[in-house]
């Protein structure tokens, strides 16, 4: 073969390889087609599908149960952006499998089975930004730092139950940090100055239990640190406090305390502590415990930090709450707060000394708390509060709203209020609210309408999930307005809000609005009209297509209409529209709907008439019934020596020949025909049923009238269920007349299998041949 032959078959080769490859990666993860995303987690993978391509810039392999990452697998991918591994088994990477991917932003090989961490890994990605390596069971980082090579890393996550050790010049070559989370829940050796080459860290979650060593890691971080979030640590004995004195000299502006444990002797130290932290400005505390009631062992000499403005509690257990202190104790620390936030802790009522020491306060969130009418007129007393400017009091235990509004009446600065999803039931037709109130929020809380005690001074009203039948208040200042979940059926007239510019109408019971009450509204810029019962015409359409004014409604029709007009669609503003037939005649189509179902059903009837399924039907529950009982009756239950299935045409030969020759031989025998033996009133189908179980034999008279009839059909069936299924000879043929096999109905079955199968008696012309066959039909009923 010649030189140029061999290249054209390599070629071939290699192009055959690849398109398997691709195949197979398209069995695999039937995603990474033709997208750049390839979404290939929770598919069973045991590793790296073949046939990444360089077209690829997202890869998502998270939940599978790859052990190996080897070095060709993501050799192609060379545009990778986003790798995605966590959740795998994945215990050994090979040393160069990342080479190629110098465009990685993000790596994430979070909850694997990593026992090390090696630098060569990552030696290739310049460009990454984000990797995560939390959860894996690697002690330490080695002794030098695997990350020396990140020079663009903005965030890491690292560590796991196991991780015990860090070690100076583990963090070498990084040096500034938007987010650092290290879990070292067990971490009980830390290298001072490990974390000191890095400069600048704004975000730092470290979930420890060791006080001395968050000592140390803080020494560290005095000058470095912006935000420094604490998880899962415990500050309960006084003693162990000396060693967080450190943190004084910190320049962190905000400390976040989660899932940590206070007693009532380590708080004042805690906050002698925090004070004297010259630029702290927010302080939290989520999902924190305290032990105690407020009564602390030593007195807070309050020396009134003056950058703390901003104090956050989230969901803070005092498992004797009922007990806790007024907090006079803490009275000079809050004068200079600006935002409190006490959420979802069990508040039911702020002292008045203390509202009246929030002198400085503008934004105050009680939510999902318990104060009630009285505690609130307690909490918002004369002199308390005289700053704010929003106050949110929503999922409370609030009922009377003329008291809530009574209470708080006072507040002069009060601009923002919410008291959403409080059970207020009734609204009462004058309310006394402070004067500059301008946002009201009053969804879900019951109120059965609205009236005059909403203030007129309101710019934007929510009364959303309250079941209004109708709106119909004087709001000349009001711009936006919710009335989302109510039971309207029409929109609020526009004379009453003349400066409305939003209205949100959505899950309604709207079906339709008219031109006029559209254009009433001269300076709405966004409707929102989505979820009612809206019957889109091309007339309704038209006018909305004219109102180039209004920059968005929304009226939630399907995705598939495109619009010429201002006309938003579940709230993506689209450019033309053409409705479809369904919607500009839908009477028509209706129309045309039922009488194509009628046609398809008398098909179906033809159908069904032609191919007997009626019949098949009738028989199916008849086969169903004959299931159900017994195999074989007991003997004594047995009472006649053969049952006679024959066409009503036959039956003067019946009764008159074969009946009278048998019954009255000696011995005689006894015969069940269902002229005489039938019970009255029971079921024709159980009458065959118990006759066919009740006799030794079942004789079948043939004949082309047989084959013609419905029941003789069924109890031939039965007959066949019930004995031939067993294997004896309990059913005799008698061939009355002769029977072409095409004069007998397709649906005789297994008329035709018995015919073929057993041995029948043929009734002769002549009288001699008649003596042998009563002989021989004798003979049959005995065996």
């Amino acid at each position: 073969m010649t030189t140029h032959t061999w290249r054209v078959l390599a070629v071939y080769m290699i192009l055959a390889a690849n398109l398997s490859e691709q195949q197979a990666l398209k069995q695999a993860c039937p995603s990474c087609g033709t997208s750049q995303l390839c979404n290939c987690s929770s598919m069973g993978l045991d590793f790296v599908p073949l046939g990444l391509t360089a077209k690829i810039t997202v890869l998502d392999l998270a939940h599978n149960r790859i052990k190996h990452i080897r070095s060709q697998d993501l050799q192609q991918a060379v545009n990778l952006r986003v790798l995605q591994l966590q959740s795998n088994k994945i215990s050994s990477i090979d040393e160069d499998s990342f080479q190629s991917l110098a465009k990685l932003e993000l790596l994430d090989l979070s909850n694997n089975s990593l026992a090390h961490v090696s630098p060569v890994w990552f030696g290739h990605l310049f460009s990454l930004q984000h990797l995560h390596l939390q959860g894996n069971s690697y002690r330490d980082l080695g002794e030098s730092s695997p990350f020396s090579s990140l020079r663009n890393l903005s965030s890491l996550h690292l560590g796991n139950p196991w991780f015990s050790v860090i070690r100076q010049g583990n963090f070498e070559g990084i040096e500034l940090l938007h987010k650092l989370w290290i879990d070292g829940s067990n971490l009980s050796q830390y290298e001072q100055g490990s974390l000191k080459s890095i400069k600048t860290i704004n975000h730092m979650i470290i979930n420890l239990r060791s006080i001395n060593v968050f000592s140390d890691i803080v020494r560290d971080l005095l000058h470095s640190v912006a935000w420094l979030e604490v998880r899962r640590i415990a500050f309960s004995i006084s003693a162990e406090m000396q060693l967080l004195r450190v943190m004084s000299s910190s320049f962190a502006k905000k400390i976040s305390f989660r899932q940590t444990l206070l007693t009532d002797a380590t708080v004042p130290e805690l906050v002698t502590i925090l004070e004297d932290m010259p630029k702290l400005v927010e302080l939290e505390l989520v999902d924190c415990r305290l032990l105690g009631t407020g009564q602390w062992k030593i007195q807070i000499q309050a020396k009134q930090s003056q950058t703390l403005r901003v104090f956050t509690i989230e969901k803070l257990s005092i498992e004797e709450f009922y007990l806790f202190t007024d907090l006079q104790a803490v009275e000079g620390l809050i004068s200079l707060f600006r935002r409190v936030t006490v959420q979802n802790t069990k508040v039911f009522l702020v002292p008045c000394r203390i509202s009246q020491c929030l002198l400085s306060l503008e934004y105050l969130d009680l939510s999902a708390n318990l104060l009630g009418d009285q505690s609130l007129e307690h909490s918002a007393c004369q002199g308390g509060w005289p700053s704010l400017q929003t106050l949110n009091l929503s999922r409370n235990s609030l009922s009377d709203l003329e008291m809530t509004s009574k209470s708080l009446s006072h507040l002069g600065n009060l601009i923002v209020l919410d008291i959403s999803q409080n059970n207020f039931g009734e609204i009462p037709d004058v309310c006394e609210w402070p004067k500059t109130l301008k946002y009201l929020n009053l969804s879900s809380t019951q109120i059965p309408k609205v009236t005059a005690c909403i203030p007129r001074s309101l710019e934007v009203l929510d009364v959303s999930a309250n079941n209004l039948k109708e709106f119909g208040l004087q709001l000349p200042s009001l711009k936006e307005l919710y009335l989302t979940k109510n039971q309207l059926k029409a929109l609020p007239g526009a004379a009453p809000i003349p400066n409305l510019v939003a209205l949100s109408v959505r899950r309604n019971k709207l079906n339709s609005f008219s031109k006029e009450e559209f254009e009433s509204f001269k300076r709405m810029e966004l409707l929102d009209a989505s979820d009612n019962n809206f019957i889109c015409s091309c007339e309704f359409l038209s006018f909305i297509h004219h109102e180039a004014r209004i920059a968005q409604v929304l009226v939630g029709w399907p995705d598939e209409y495109v619009c010429d007009s201002p006309l938003a669609v579940r709230g993506a503003q689209v450019g033309a529209v053409r409705l479809s037939l369904m919607e500009c005649h839908r009477a028509l189509v209706v129309s045309l709907i039922c009488v194509l179902v009628f046609l398809v059903i008398l098909l179906l009837v033809a159908v069904g008439y032609k191919y007997h399924v009626v019949w098949y039907m009738r028989m199916t529950w008849a086969w169903l019934q004959a299931k159900r009982k017994p195999k074989r009756a007991p003997p004594k239950d047995v009472c006649y020596d053969a049952f006679v299935s024959y066409s009503e045409n036959d039956s003067d030969w019946v009764e008159n020949t074969m009946v009278q020759e048998l019954e009255q031989a000696c011995p005689p025998f006894r015969l069940c025909l269902h002229k005489r033996d039938f019970v009255p009133g029971k079921w024709i189908v159980d009458n065959i049923i118990d006759s066919i179980e009740k006799s030794r034999k079942t004789l079948f008279v043939l004949s082309e009238h047989f084959v013609q009839s419905e029941w003789c059909k069924y109890e031939l069936d039965f007959s066949h269920f019930r004995l031939f299924d067993e294997n004896n000879d309990a059913a005799i043929l008698i061939l009355l007349e002769p029977i072409q096999s095409k004069a007998i109905p397709k649906r005789f079955c297994k008329l035709r299998k018995i015919m073929n199968t057993k041995t029948y008696l043929e009734w002769p012309a002549g009288e001699e041949q008649q003596e042998m066959f009563w002989f021989n039909l004798k003979i049959a009923l005995r065996s």
